[in-house]
């Protein structure tokens, strides 16, 4: 079992992903990875804003979720970008991407979150969490 970064499951932590109601301190420090998966992210916003995604929810580009083609929706990721080692905590809520060879696209906010707005894609490890 691989061990995530308590920085991370901090993240997840202050973003509600995980119980609070738990005492013990080893409970916040491992968080285990199910599967992980290697690739190009883009990221996708502005025009999207407001719109429906395949789950039903109106898309919200200022909120941590993501969009990949097979990962269940509800499912939590930490994705990390390659070039600079950061990382983020995201919820897959939508389907694609559907262009490029990518893996996943960030919602504007958890791709500013890891350093890749600017360049639009970043190489990343996705690794899903549970």
């Amino acid at each position: 079992m691989k061990i995530i970064k308590p920085s991370v499951l901090t993240a997840a932590l202050v973003l509600g992903t995980f119980p609070l109601a738990t005492t013990a301190p080893s409970a916040q420090d491992t968080v285990g990875v199910v599967q992980t998966l290697t690739g190009t992210a883009s990221w996708y916003g502005g025009k999207f804003h407001g719109r429906r995604t395949a789950n039903g929810e109106t898309y919200n580009q200022h909120a941590l979720t993501a969009a990949h083609r097979y990962l269940p929706f509800g499912t939590e990721v930490v994705v990390t970008n390659q070039n600079n080692g950061r990382s983020v905590v995201v919820r897959i809520n939508d389907r694609g991407p559907f262009s490029g060879g990518r893996i996943i696209d960030l919602s504007r906010q958890a791709a500013n979150q890891i350093g890749m707005v600017n360049a639009g894609t970043a190489r990343v490890t996705v690794e899903v969490i549970g």
